[in-house]
């Protein structure tokens, strides 16, 4: 029997470490985007319905408003404000909708959304706003008013129950539905 010649063998030691270097690099590669480019994220409960549904998955993109301040319309994921305050080191993450930014003057009153003395057309509502008047309320510098898109009566914890929200505690704006694919769409 005749021996394989010598630049045939396979080193197996060294395959192994080239291996295990590629999965290294990419493992750091899809931890370093995960953490300061984009992540997926879970929603949980039903304060953003009809436009979003329990268990659905987002598309977040973390780096948008280093080029850009939030606007209004823009879905968002949000530290949950309260929780900051309490100090919890983990505040549960939110998904809320920017309704008022810097300077905006916001008012909820005959149940519906004024901004800045004008009435917000909102198509991704389907209800009045249920629940008690609010404001007028001036949106400060470096904060956003955001909603629950779901308005009825206590369905969404939001800046009416903890104010506006300082522009640290935004995560990133949800793109797009990924899971499940039937539900596939832009935001």
């Amino acid at each position: 029997m005749a021996e394989a010649p010598a630049s045939s063998k396979i080193n197996w030691p060294k395959e192994l470490f080239e291996w295990l270097k590629t999965a290294g690099i990419a493992f750091v590669i899809v931890l370093a985007l995960h953490l300061f480019v984009f992540n997926l994220s879970t929603v949980e409960g039903h304060s953003m319905e009809p436009t979003l549904r329990d268990k659905e998955w987002l598309f977040v993109n973390k780096v948008v408003y280093k080029a850009r301040s939030p606007k209004a319309g823009d879905v968002i994921i949000i530290k949950d404000p309260l929780d900051v305050r309490m100090g919890l080191s983990k505040p549960e993450l939110l998904v809320k909708r920017v309704v008022g930014v810097p300077g905006d003057q916001i008012e909820i009153y005959n149940k519906k959304l004024y901004r800045n003395g004008q009435l917000v057309n909102e198509p991704y509502i389907d209800t009045v706003i249920e629940g008690h008047d609010y404001g007028p309320h001036i949106v400060e510098k470096g904060s956003y008013f955001v909603l629950g898109d779901n308005r009825h009566a206590q369905a969404s914890k939001d800046s009416r129950v903890f104010g506006t929200v300082p522009e640290a505690l935004i995560q990133g704006k949800a793109d797009f539905i990924v899971w499940p694919l039937n539900q596939m769409t832009m935001l």
